[in-house]
């Protein structure tokens, strides 16, 4: 038997969510195995059973696009999913974690302009690599704002900061799912998946899904510890000349509560920047 590969993983993971009913299968009786048999992916898949077996195992670790396009849709994969997949079959070539980190000094300007929303830069394991004094400010309640998805799992805060944290947690799992399958390798990533899966059982059992899903525009409700309730929505870009990199921004509806709040949270911000300049002055 090869050993596990990230290919065999997501497909044994993708293979135990469905039911037969899903894929319009019968269902006889007691199953011994979760989800599909493997030979019922390999049936619906339209090959045997011995080539899904290797694929899951490691022993079968490049299969044709056709080969993939199949297996996609035996296993339902939307088309996040399946491009994963693809990228999973053929990895692109290790990248150093240290690219991922320098954050261009013209976006750290952009970002600083930018003194009514929050915004901050990520890397792919879901570090804040930059904010602007809005996103501090907006952050202000954690021990540490260094990684978003430390933040939802390990941080109290994140269970009162994200008013629909079952969400988040799923789609910051997600997310860091997506930026796996982009350098399966990753020495950063890799050490914070263990790093939250002994820290977390939440985070390990969703881990384990092998969700896909970038962050995309959509709406959050998030509770600061001094301004409130927050609507927001918000906007993630991928920063040009880094593209492992997404440029987060938030922002409020013109005139709503969330605007005001906004307000307020730039007001502590600016009073944070001017205590700040008046600390380092006095040195």
């Amino acid at each position: 038997m090869g050993e596990a590969t990230p290919l065999g993983e997501f497909l044994r993971a993708r293979r135990e969510t469905l039911k037969p009913q899903d894929v319009g299968l019968p269902e006889y009786g007691r199953r011994r195995v979760k989800g599909l048999r493997r030979e019922e992916v390999a049936m619906l898949a339209g090959m045997s059973s011995d080539y899904y077996v290797r694929l899951e195992q490691g022993r079968e670790s490049s299969p044709s696009a056709q080969v993939a396009e199949a297996v996609a849709r035996a296993l339902s994969l939307d088309e996040e999913a399946t491009e994963h997949l693809h990228r999973l079959i053929q990895p692109p070539a290790r990248r150093r974690d240290t690219a991922d980190d320098l954050v261009s000094p013209h976006l750290l300007q952009l970002m600083d302009s930018w003194t009514d929303v929050p915004a901050f830069v990520l890397g792919p394991a879901l570090d804040i690599l930059a904010a602007n004094a809005m996103a501090t400010a907006l952050h202000e309640g954690f021990a540490a704002a260094d990684n978003l998805a430390r933040m939802v799992f390990c941080d109290p805060e994140g269970r009162e900061f994200h008013q629909d944290w079952e969400r988040a947690a799923h789609s910051c799992v997600a997310e860091l799912r997506a930026a796996y399958g982009h350098d399966p390798d990753s020495p950063r990533i890799n050490r914070l998946a263990d790093e939250l899966s002994s820290a977390s059982p939440a985070f390990a059992d969703l881990w384990a899904r092998h969700d896909v899903k970038s962050k995309t525009q959509e709406g959050k409700h998030l509770r600061h510890p001094r301004v409130g309730d927050l609507h927001i929505q918000f906007s993630a870009f991928t920063v040009n000349g880094a593209p492992h990199q997404q440029l987060v921004v938030y922002q409020a509806e013109p005139a709503s509560p969330t605007a005001v709040a906004f307000q307020r949270l730039r007001s502590s911000a600016e009073q944070e920047t001017a205590r700040t300049l008046h600390n380092s002055d006095a040195i």
